[in-house]
């Protein structure tokens, strides 16, 4: 699985980030049990806005209780390190990726589904980067991770070809994974789960 998953992205995480990730496990875990909330409510969006579609509503079904699932299980693992909840600002990635999304159908959706496949792609890596690293507990845990969001990659990109052109997927591809490199690749201001490099204050 990782094989494929690694050759779609565009390049492997700089490990600035998994130290930095590693000195900031507290963030890390707030700012995943988030996206976990964001990843169920982008499936929820697309079964709103799609209902005429069955393979996607039952596609997405499943991934929004996988999703919420997630949450759950960081958020046991937050309570159980007494790390305090609080508010962190969203990182700049999934914004930045959805700047790329065409208004008009059927390029909407499609390229919705290609942005959702390399975020679920990149947070699969990402937790195989860090699970040599963390304790046994966490490093038990992203590791069970994996298996579901590699699934939930080739599940969004399934379902673009599905709705979509091939050579027009092809081509979102190469324009989204670009974006993702700079996004993964260039300085941040800020650590977050999908942030680029982090900058020192």
């Amino acid at each position: 699985m990782l094989p494929e998953l690694n050759e779609f992205l565009g390049c492997a995480t700089p490990t600035a980030w998994v130290e930095v990730a590693l000195q900031n496990q507290d963030v890390m875990l707030i700012d995943h049990g988030n996206c976990e909330k964001k990843a169920a409510g982008a499936a929820f969006q697309l079964m709103f806005r799609y209902v005429d579609k069955p393979d996607l509503q039952n596609k997405m079904s499943r991934l929004a209780r996988e999703e919420l699932r997630h949450f759950e299980q960081v958020l046991s693992i937050i309570r159980k390190r007494d790390i305090g909840l609080r508010n962190i600002g969203s990182s700049r990635y999934a914004a930045g990726l959805r700047e790329l999304v065409r208004n008009h159908e059927p390029y909407r959706l499609t390229d919705t589904l290609v942005i959702g496949a390399f975020i679920e792609a990149r947070s699969c890596e990402r937790f195989a980067m860090l699970v040599p690293h963390l304790d046994e507990e966490l490093g038990k845990f992203y590791h069970g991770l994996l298996k579901s969001e590699a699934r939930h990659f080739q599940d969004y990109l399934k379902l673009a070809y599905l709705y979509g052109d091939a050579a027009d997927i092809d081509a979102t591809i190469v324009r989204v994974r670009a974006r993702e490199r700079e996004l993964i690749e260039s300085a941040d201001n800020e650590f977050r789960f999908h942030s680029g490099v982090p900058v020192a204050d």
